[in-house]
């Protein structure tokens, strides 16, 4: 009797959750400085594939979410204190931010990227060797990539990768290394680097974007897990890749 008690308890509190969970409007911090995955638009409202993308994943799992542009060296802290319930911002899965937050399955792959004026002899990671290499703080590109190549380069941090990229073509520093599609965006598609700009190396080695949670919001992480195969499953997923990502 006390088992069938607690069981019917037990679905009921699953149930009040589950409403509250669906009623809730969920804020989901992005820095969108990004391009072409988070970014301002004319209208200044957040968009890019990793907005279109949660987008998508929130329709499908039934969540409402709002989305507020903050900046990348506070958006883990906003996290953190509750100011924001997801990050949508190109966050890597690492093991290291594994041990401090939660997160979804991946919903893009991606490689790191080097940046170079046209015209540089820089074809690898081996050629930074003494050279000033620029990318955005807390990046992947500069706490995994750099490290890891073991090449003695003089790291120059910066709050956009924007700046880093600005900076590399007024000839300030010799490269920039940021993720491929951010890459590929600055070199190929924005008219006032086309001609300038060139990408000298992609990695091997491959990484892969999470939304990232609160570790004990586990109800959450599944339910957008359930989100993102769905969008996969309907194939909703290269609309979005074929907008912000096709070539």
């Amino acid at each position: 009797m006390i088992r069938s008690c607690c069981a019917a308890l037990l679905g009921l509190f699953l149930f009040a959750s589950s409403v509250f969970a669906a009623e809730k409007e969920l804020i989901v911090a992005s820095d969108a400085t990004w391009p072409p995955l988070e970014m301002l638009d004319a209208e200044k409202n957040v968009v890019g594939y990793s907005i279109d993308y949660l987008k998508a994943v929130a329709k499908e799992a039934g969540l409402p979410v709002t989305f507020r542009n903050t900046a990348w060296d506070g958006i883990f802290a906003a996290l953190e204190s509750r100011q924001a319930d997801i990050i949508a911002s190109s966050v890597t899965i690492t093991d290291r931010r594994k041990k401090a937050m939660g997160f979804t399955e991946p919903y893009c792959e991606i490689r790191q990227a080097v940046v170079v004026p046209v015209g540089s002899s820089i074809k690898g990671l081996e050629d930074l060797k003494g050279l000033k290499v620029g990318g955005q703080i807390g990046t992947t590109g500069l706490i995994e990539t750099m490290p890891k190549s073991k090449v003695d380069a003089v790291i120059k941090t910066y709050d956009e990768v924007g700046l880093a990229l600005e900076d590399l073509a007024k000839g300030n520093i010799d490269a920039v290394v940021c993720d491929s599609p951010v890459a590929q965006f600055y070199a190929n598609k924005k008219d006032e680097y086309k001609g300038k700009l060139r990408i000298a190396h992609i990695t091997d080695d491959v990484e892969y974007y999470g939304f990232a949670l609160r570790k004990d919001d586990q109800a959450l992480i599944d339910a957008l897990n359930k989100g993102i195969a769905a969008v996969k499953a309907k194939g909703l997923d290269k609309a979005i890749i074929e907008k912000w990502l096709g070539e």
